[in-house]
């Protein structure tokens, strides 16, 4: 059978996987003042960063429209399988799963099947889920076998990232702006991860060397006390203008876990914009 994977502007996809017959991205609209920006193939990641910098004010993001999922879902694929942000951090999954209905509702005799992923994530997150989906599917594996096997894996999978600033989180909300100021004077970098698709802080180094090797710690520990298969999955690591950090991310943690293949990638708007200039994005 035929298939999709639709993604929003978050799955974090590199220009191959973004030219891939069998990939389409719905992109959120970013605000940064009275600028609006919409997430996709024209977004300038250094011009963004550098609105965002000069901003005092509150960024925004929002979600794509039911009918822009819509548009999506049209085609002769037998199978649609739609990829969101977690539905904890974002409208996103709200508006697709709203989009498959009206789908049908207007497509009666359809026998198309769409299922719609709230990823419990984000970034190379969404991506890793995709790609088992196609591993799946060009397998021949039958639509319910999908849905079950990939969410399978996403309950499965674990994400972790490092901030070389709060201030983005402050501005988007995220963080008082006295525990943003606090954490600054200290030069304290916190590890964060999700529990269930809720964004959690799991601990703090002072520096961003400390920090990332605490992730990566935090990662290694996390794979090995899971019984994650590391040999059989793939390392996702996003990074928002920092190659060289996601390089030495990839190096510590493949120093201790083998893995099937590494995935990097840079961040695309929604990532950025949460991320912030410095911050690396990881999942397995």
């Amino acid at each position: 059978m035929s298939y999709k994977i639709i993604g929003d502007s978050c799955c974090d996809l590199t220009k191959e996987y973004k030219e891939n017959p069998h990939y389409e991205l719905v992109p959120l609209t970013l605000q940064v003042d009275d600028t609006y920006i919409r997430d996709d193939e024209t977004f300038d990641q250094a011009r963004f960063l550098e609105l965002i910098r000069e901003s005092r004010s509150i960024q925004k993001s929002a979600c794509p429209s039911p009918e822009e999922f819509m548009e999506a879902y049209q085609g002769d694929e037998d199978m649609v399988f739609v990829i969101t942000l977690s539905q904890h951090l974002s409208g996103t999954y709200n508006s697709a799963v709203l989009a498959r209905s009206l789908f049908y509702e207007e497509n009666p005799k359809s026998k198309k099947k769409i299922h719609v992923f709230s990823s419990d994530s984000a970034c190379c997150g969404e991506a890793l889920i995709a790609f088992r989906i196609q591993e799946l599917a060009q397998g021949g594996t039958s639509f319910e076998t999908i849905v079950k096997e990939a969410g399978e894996f996403r309950d499965g999978m674990h994400t972790y990232f490092v901030l070389e600033t709060l201030d983005f989180l402050r501005k988007n909300g995220r963080l008082t702006g006295l525990a943003s100021l606090l954490a600054s004077a200290l030069n304290i970098k916190p590890i964060m991860g999700e529990d269930n698709g809720v964004i959690i802080k799991l601990s703090q180094a002072r520096g961003i060397t400390k920090a990332l090797n605490k992730m990566c710690e935090t990662v290694i520990e996390a794979a090995v006390q899971s019984g994650i298969d590391t040999k059989n999955r793939i390392l996702g690591i996003t990074h928002c203008n920092c190659p060289e950090r996601a390089e030495q991310v990839r190096e510590q943690i493949c120093s201790r876990l083998k893995f099937r293949d590494v995935y990097i990638v840079p961040a695309a708007g929604v990532s950025s914009l949460y991320a912030g200039d410095g911050g690396v994005v990881v999942a397995l």
